[in-house]
């Protein structure tokens, strides 16, 4: 049995993965890292209400980002979401 604790994030993982948006964010950012305009050119959104789905993403370790002068790139936290993302894929595309 998974600990109380793992059960929790797991939990968690899955509420943050829940919702749309986060996953527009994440399948795009599964294909290559971008810069939040180029987020919200692909996701169709704002750069204010993209910057936000990712402070959520970032703070679940789902999204990890880096600095090149003052701009800021994103990409997936490892290759475990990469994974739960095409498995998801996988998963709804099977019947």
């Amino acid at each position: 049995m998974l600990s109380e604790d793992a059960v929790h994030k797991l939990a968690e993982t899955f509420k943050i993965l829940g919702d749309s948006t986060r996953i527009k964010i994440l399948h795009a950012l599964s294909k290559r890292e971008l810069c939040v305009c180029d987020i919200a050119a692909v996701v169709q959104m704002g750069q204010s209400a993209v910057s936000h789905q990712l402070r959520l993403l970032r703070s679940s370790r789902l999204v990890k980002y880096r600095k090149e002068g003052k701009m800021v790139w994103y990409s997936l936290d490892d290759d475990h979401i990469s994974l739960l993302l095409s498995q998801g894929i996988k998963h709804i595309a099977h019947r």
